[in-house]
């Protein structure tokens, strides 16, 4: 009897062989021959699970963002995780807690997308389209923290958001280039910008 293949998992597999690639050839001199080859596949079978390269990185960043998001939008209403400060704080602490365990991920992901840029292949739209829900919920939680008296008033519910994401941007940038990043420290920071706006 043949064994039963797991699909979801052979999606990974290829996933991260392929991100290995990318991170040692370079996404442009990178090709499915090689990633079939590493996965010990035939290109026929490759082609089962991605039509080309951009559709690998497309399933990396959905497959990392699609998870998260829906883990935060399902606590992000959530009282046991405190109030609306709270759990804006608790979501941008996990992330930074998810991007330190997948440092080596993390690192792959960016390495292709800096190299596409030097090769005038551009991921920024796929990364907007697949983080725009997580400044959303941001907006969202903001508004809600004010209309329920938690956050003041003259909170900037636009730049808030904007700044929250941009922060965590460049966090998840530390993670993966700089080797002296502290995960308490910008834990810490978050948790001090974000008083700002808790209504006393």
């Amino acid at each position: 009897m043949p064994k039963k293949i797991d699909h979801e998992e052979r999606k990974i597999t290829i996933l991260k062989k392929a991100l290995e690639i990318f991170a040692r050839d370079g996404y442009r001199d990178s090709n499915l021959s090689t990633i079939a080859q590493e996965c010990g596949l035939s290109r026929p079978t490759l082609y089962q699970y991605f039509k080309d390269k951009k559709e690998i990185y497309y399933y990396a960043v959905k497959l990392v963002t699609g998870k998260m998001f829906f883990e935060y939008s399902q606590m992000a209403w959530d009282e046991s995780y405190g109030n609306t400060i709270d759990r804006i704080s608790w979501i941008c602490c996990d992330i930074v807690d998810q991007a330190v365990a997948s440092e080596g991920e993390l690192q792959s992901l960016m390495d292709v997308m800096l190299q596409s840029k030097r090769e005038h292949v551009d991921f920024s739209d796929i990364i907007m389209k697949r983080t725009a829900k997580l400044t959303i919920l941001f907006k969202r939680l903001l508004n809600h923290g004010v209309q329920n008296g938690e956050i003041i008033p003259e909170c900037d519910i636009e730049m808030v958001s904007r700044h929250l994401f941009t922060l965590l941007e460049a966090f998840c940038f530390q993670i993966a280039f700089l080797g002296n990043f502290s995960a308490s420290d910008s834990k810490a920071f978050i948790a001090t910008y974000l008083d700002f706006f808790r209504k006393k």
